[in-house]
């Protein structure tokens, strides 16, 4: 990276400690600011090697805003006076109204971007602050054509500092993608958490699926709030989407109709397929291996080596075993032609292979 060395991030919770972690571990120095004096006291602590000493005065390079929605404008006025030949970033899930503020800011609306690290947790603050959070995630970067081409490079620079992949797209293109792939998930699994609440029957014996859809709901609503005023236009249209595909799903339940409850679950698996493996990373068509492993000391190593030995990349995995069981199974995704090599190679050790 460039020039940033000091960073001060304004906001202590989940993602502006988690970036204060990343970054201090990799040697930057670190200026922390938060209304809140418990949060910036515990963020503090966790931070203090790698905390600047404000009586020196070090210059600020890069300025990130992680407060909540609605106060980030207010806090980057402030901040541009303070600092005024920094980079300023923003972590915030909702960039359209805020960026076309900053536009009208001369000055400011140069060395400020927009920015949306896709990356959290259900469990906020800064004792939920993980210095991997980012690490193979997409962040969304926002530019306009008043943003320093200077300041897009650092802010780059800067993401995969953090572990990120930096994806660039149009502030209004931004908050019609959250609609769809971050809000409504959010608003689902909040409104079938309530349901629950109306139900008469012991919950506590679901399984995994309701576990699954229902862990988002542990989100913060103050926070929400905020997020879903902001991007009201875009959920709305969203959410209508959605009401029709369930009123549709509704009618076919009640009239029996197999073939629409089949056609339904169809769309389902279709736009399942859509969503990536990997956070951040394009849609693939991977092939699963299932493969049979024994239950015993460094048989996981002995096969993430048999697959590296001849060049394949293990693109996501995951691991079915019981207590007491004397094997257990591993699925493993690969590209189409590194699966073909896989299997071919692992039979010929003897290995017992199966395709999904």
């Amino acid at each position: 990276m460039r020039r940033i060395k000091n960073l001060r991030i304004v906001g202590t919770g989940l993602i502006g400690t988690s970036i204060a972690l990343r970054a201090g571990q990799l040697g930057l120095k670190l200026e922390l600011h938060d209304s809140n004096p418990a949060s910036l006291n515990l963020a503090k602590d966790l931070l203090a090697p790698y905390l600047l000493n404000p009586i020196e005065g070090h210059p600020i390079d890069l300025v990130v805003i992680a407060t909540p929605p609605m106060s980030a404008l207010e806090v980057l006025e402030d901040e541009f006076l303070r600092n005024p030949n920094s980079v300023f970033i923003d972590i915030g899930s909702v960039k359209n109204n805020l960026v076309a503020k900053v536009e009208g800011l001369s000055g400011l609306n140069q060395r400020f971007l927009g920015t949306h690290p896709m990356a959290g947790r259900e469990i906020a603050g800064a004792s939920s602050a993980q210095s991997d959070l980012f690490e193979g995630r997409a962040w969304i970067l926002t530019p306009t054509k008043s943003t320093s081409p200077d300041v897009v490079e650092d802010v780059v620079d800067f993401v995969k500092l953090m572990g990120a992949t930096p994806y660039q797209m149009d502030p209004e293109q931004h908050d019609q993608v959250m609609a769809y792939i971050s809000h409504l998930p959010q608003i689902l699994s909040t409104s079938l958490s309530a349901t629950i609440l109306e139900s008469e029957e012991d919950v506590s014996l679901a399984g995994q699926g309701l576990r699954d859809m229902t862990r988002i709901a542990g989100s913060n609503g103050t926070l929400w709030s905020e997020i879903l005023r902001e991007n009201r236009d875009a959920i709305v249209q969203t959410l209508h989407k959605f009401e029709i595909k369930l009123s549709q799903l509704k009618s076919a339940i009640l009239e029996a109709q197999d073939e629409s409850i089949r056609e339904a679950f169809k769309s389902g698996n279709d736009g399942r397929a859509l969503v990536s493996g990997k956070h951040g990373a394009k849609p693939r068509n991977y092939e699963y291996l299932l493969i049979v492993i024994k239950d015993e000391p460094g048989a996981l190593s002995q096969l993430f080596n048999e697959c590296a030995s001849i060049g394949a990349n293990i693109e996501d995995l995951s691991i079915e075993h019981s207590p007491g069981q004397f094997t257990g199974l591993i699925t493993l995704a690969f590209s189409p032609e590194d699966a073909i090599k896989v299997r071919t190679h692992l039979e010929s050790k003897d290995w017992k292979v199966h395709q999904r």
